[in-house]
């Protein structure tokens, strides 16, 4: 039975630092010469990107909800018969959201490191992580990490704070340089960091003062084969846009398409990359919003989109990717930009979120799951095809069918089903 060291870092709600520390960690481990394998619980886009350049390895998502059981059972075993280390950062806090982080760490046995700011609070933080510890019983909570703490003196209060019994990981002090900045959606994408390297080292030095770069309890993870994918894209070439306006792609997503036997190349519209020879194209999300004005003088690119339909070749876009598709975007300082003309309408961001949540899409190809996450609305006349579905059964994002062409503000989990994806994107 496969076994390697794990560690779920948790915390009470967002905006404690999960991400930075769980980077840092990977960071400082993979310089100590350690194979780590880096999860995000979830289906977020944007702190994979961040694992990825700390640990040098794709990070994976594992959700309960969107992704499965199994494909996390399966995922985490091959991790575990390959790496020295697992980091799994959790998501929003330890308990929120049905399933929720919690379910993952007592699901396979992975300990609990909860990491508590502690920026504002003194001996209340010993409450906070009392509740943390014993809320849900079985849970493997391991202990905790105080971050954001101001001084030697403060520190000591806090460890002072929790029952004589809890683990104590340490503290670490409040850095601003070694912060990771923030935008609407969340974190900036790795590649807009000039200075990641050397935010994540400067973090992974301050986490070698404590407790937490220790190598936690090996956990056991049962041995599971990867599900088996037919070749259904073989001898297909796919076309992935991949750039600053359209980065949100699963790794997951990738090695499925390759599994399925398609060869995959990837392009620029920002850089002005022309479209490669394909035989279909996907449009992942991103943030076309913060490129309106290039976008919009990629001519080439919007009438290639435009041949490729035409000629009966799938394109697949997906929240991003679909906002380009209409005739105009509206970013959020009311600048008005031209787009493809692919679908009749327009795209507006706004101040408040629009939608989040895992759904499901039921295609006549087959079902598959995705989230939704986005701050824009679209205005058009051209009727949904179906709507996705909530978990509760209730209509979610509208998805527009039109020819060849498939546009929602869904993100597709493709290893949910691979077949379905397969016909989409034109396998017979």
């Amino acid at each position: 039975m496969p076994a390697c060291p794990a560690l779920f870092i948790a915390a009470p709600a967002s905006g404690q630092g999960k991400t930075t520390v769980t980077a840092a960690l990977a960071r400082y481990h993979a310089r100590q010469g350690r194979r780590v394998q880096v999860f995000k619980c979830g289906p977020d886009f944007l702190d994979p990107m961040i694992h990825a350049a700390a640990s040098g390895r794709p990070c994976y998502n594992l959700d309960l909800g969107m992704c499965g059981e199994a494909d996390a059972a399966w995922r985490l075993a091959r991790a575990a018969a390959e790496s020295d280390l697992i980091l799994v950062e959790g998501v929003m806090g330890l308990f929120d959201g049905q399933p929720s982080g919690a379910d993952i760490a007592c699901r396979f046995g992975i300990p609990v490191l909860a990491m508590i700011a502690a920026d504002a609070m003194a001996q209340t933080f010993g409450a906070v992580a009392h509740g943390l510890a014993t809320y849900r019983p079985g849970l493997p909570f391991a202990g905790v990490l105080a971050n954001r703490v101001g001084s030697p003196r403060h520190g000591q209060m806090l460890r002072d704070s929790l029952p004589e019994d809890m683990g104590w990981y340490g503290a670490l002090p409040r850095d601003a340089a070694a912060s990771l900045p923030e935008r609407h959606l969340g974190l900036f994408q790795a590649a807009e960091i000039a200075d990641l390297t050397q935010r994540l080292d400067r973090m992974a030095d301050a986490l070698a003062a404590t407790g937490a770069v220790d190598l936690p309890p090996a956990v056991d993870f049962p041995p599971l084969p990867e599900p088996a994918i037919p070749p259904l894209l073989a001898g297909k070439t796919i076309a992935i846009a991949r750039d600053a306006a359209y980065g949100f792609i699963y790794p997951a997503n990738l090695d499925t398409l390759q599994a399925l036997g398609a060869e995959l190349r990837f392009f620029s519209p920002l850089a002005g990359d022309p479209l490669p020879e394909c035989d279909a194209l996907w449009l992942p999300g991103g943030y076309p919003e913060l490129h309106g004005a290039s976008l919009s003088r990629q001519g080439q690119f919007w009438a290639a989109l435009k041949q490729h339909v035409a000629a009966g070749k799938p394109l697949l876009a997906e929240c991003g990717g679909m906002m380009g598709l209409f005739e105009e975007l509206v970013d959020k300082e009311g600048q008005r930009h031209p787009m493809g003309g692919l679908l009749p309408g327009r795209t507006l961001m706004q101040a408040r979120l629009a939608a989040l949540g895992t759904q499901a899409a039921e295609f006549p190809e087959g079902r598959i799951s995705g989230h939704t996450f986005h701050y824009s609305r679209c205005e058009t006349a051209l009727p949904p095809t179906l709507y996705a579905q909530r978990p509760d059964g209730s209509p979610g994002e509208a998805i527009f069918r039109q020819g060849s062409l498939l546009a929602s503000y869904l993100h597709l989990y493709f290893p949910a089903n691979p077949q379905a994806l397969a016909r989409l994107l034109g396998a017979v």
